[in-house]
């Protein structure tokens, strides 16, 4: 592989990492301020309560500039499929394009419908009717992340396709298996329940700036209550799923579970590491110990993969090698990287030569070379990769990654946890005004914690599968675009400026609605009224 080409996969790998990062600054927010919009607009449907309705109204506006800029970045991310990565487009398109054309022509125009209905309708449909646009926007915007989801999901692990040699494309076969693999069923919960989280310290942190300039207590309370118990829910769910997503990944990419855990050479009743150093002159094969430092758990690992405290978990040199189980268990040796090489070396040959065949109508050889091709096509991938290492990911980047979202994650639950008892038992609350002031900077700077911990989550997912586009069948060396890497340094730079312009807009407008309000005592207003 020659250092140009080298040079435009890591661009265009770039390129396309800025933009989704970017993107998902957005995402969670929109995802679980919606549910947060829906649940306070049905306590003052129920209530008629017009306090209710100012708190309803302040948190639409945060919601309403987060979704507008979510969109314009979304939209540049689904056309870099086109621009950058033409080849994995080519290749898979009507597989991958299905989901995302539900994405834009059902969760896409329901949410637009609906969010006009939401902050224009106020006073020109009726109350109900608002009410069900507000959680038909929610549910719209929770539609467009499941399709998004799924399709993400088959890039990990491909389900409910075959290669037709005719086409050289990859052609769908079963649509719900693309759409219901486990994959995508625990993507789908991990992340969406996540986005519930990111919400719901979003609303606790405002509330503690709000709190910090002695500015609408009872607004905050109110807020306080909706945002805490959707944290605090949201992040028990996204443990639970979180559990699910480890049996999956254990089992599909087991390369990027010895990843998140530095994990070399495994063993039965593999332990987990809590907290870990790893050591930066380890590579593979070389002797070296992974870690300078770790704290383990015994036997978690395996527990946390298999639901078996004493099964084997591989490590990275394990499953290079072809051991992917306890070899005094198995029935059938797993292939080694070089085996699977082979197998794809293989599935080229066999395609060669049906090429050949289908050129001279000869259908008898076509259709043995059909079923090599059948027999070898899931391994085709690997043809394209030199050295065992190369199908390593980022140890490092994926293993603190991974620690980190665990660890907020872990803090998080405790956060909401004591944000909710010291709502319900205001008597526990420290009288000292120097330890209410911690409390509610600490609120404002687990915001910016939870970002960190939600992008780990995509660090550990997108990382942790490389050197895949398609987990095993194409590598991203092969998915890219026929580009000059001049042009795609130009449009990254661009694209960098334009999304740090979008994005310090976002938090000037954000940061001016809440200051405005904070000025403001929105309940003697509400009053007034």
């Amino acid at each position: 592989m020659s250092d140009l080409l080298m040079n435009v996969v890591d661009w265009s790998r770039a390129q396309f990492a800025l933009t989704a990062c970017y993107h998902w600054l957005f995402v969670p927010l929109t995802l679980g301020l919606g549910i947060i919009i829906g649940v306070m607009e049905t306590i003052y449907y129920r209530t008629r309560d017009e306090k209710w309705l100012a708190t309803t109204k302040f948190w639409m506006t945060l919601f309403g500039v987060n979704f507008a800029i979510g969109v314009a970045t979304g939209i540049i991310l689904e056309f870099e499929f086109g621009t950058n990565w033409s080849n994995y487009s080519w290749f898979v398109g009507d597989i991958f394009g299905a989901p995302l054309a539900i994405e834009g022509i059902l969760a896409f125009f329901m949410e637009s419908t609906f969010i006009a209905v939401m902050f224009f309708g106020w006073k020109k449909v009726s109350p109900k009717f608002h009410l069900a646009a507000t959680w038909l926007t929610a549910l719209g915007a929770s539609i467009s992340a499941l399709w998004i989801l799924v399709a993400n999901a088959w890039m990990q692990h491909p389900v409910g396709c075959t290669f037709n040699p005719e086409t050289m494309r990859n052609e769908m076969t079963d649509f719900w298996a693309v759409a219901l693999s486990p994959m995508a069923m625990s993507k789908v919960f991990h992340t969406v329940t996540s986005a519930w989280t990111l919400s719901g310290a979003f609303v606790v942190g405002v509330c503690g700036w709000m709190l910090l300039k002695g500015r609408n207590r009872d607004h905050c309370i109110r807020s306080l209550k909706v945002g805490g118990w959707v944290g605090l829910i949201g992040i028990v769910l996204t443990s639970i799923s979180g559990d699910t997503s480890a049996v999956t990944v254990a089992k599909h990419q087991p390369m990027k579970l010895a990843a998140m855990e530095g994990l070399y050479e495994g063993e039965p009743g593999q332990s987990i590491v809590a907290f870990g150093i790893l050591n930066p002159d380890k590579k593979v094969g070389n002797g070296e110990k992974p870690f300078l430092f770790d704290i383990s758990i015994p036997h978690g690992l395996a527990f946390l993969a298999t639901h078996d405290f004493n099964a084997f978990v591989p490590g990275i040199e394990d499953i290079l090698n072809g051991k992917t189980r306890d070899t005094t268990k198995l029935a059938l040796k797993p292939l080694s990287f070089e085996e699977r090489r082979e197998r794809g070396k293989a599935a080229q040959h066999a395609l060669a030569g049906y090429n050949d065949a289908l050129k001279a109508g000869d259908s008898v050889t076509m259709k043995q070379f059909r079923k090599d091709i059948d027999e070898n096509f899931k391994y085709l991938g690997y043809t394209y990769l030199e050295e065992p290492e190369e199908s390593v990911p980022n140890v490092p980047l994926t293993f603190y990654s991974f620690h980190f979202m665990v660890t907020i994650g872990g803090y998080l639950v405790l956060f909401f946890i004591v944000v909710l008892l010291l709502l319900y038992k205001p008597q526990w609350v420290p009288g000292k005004k120097k330890l209410q002031k911690l409390g509610y900077w600490l609120a404002i700077i687990t915001i910016p914690l939870t970002y960190l911990c939600s992008m780990s989550g995509w660090i550990v997912a997108e990382v942790g599968r490389q050197p895949w586009t398609i987990q095993d069948l194409m590598p991203n060396k092969v998915a890219i675009s026929d580009l000059n890497s001049g042009y795609v340094q130009t449009t990254f730079w661009i694209f960098a400026v334009v999304f740090t312009a979008l994005l310090i807009a976002d938090i000037s407008i954000i940061c001016k609605q809440i200051s405005k309000k904070s000025k403001t005592n929105l309940d003697k207003v509400e009053n007034k009224k």
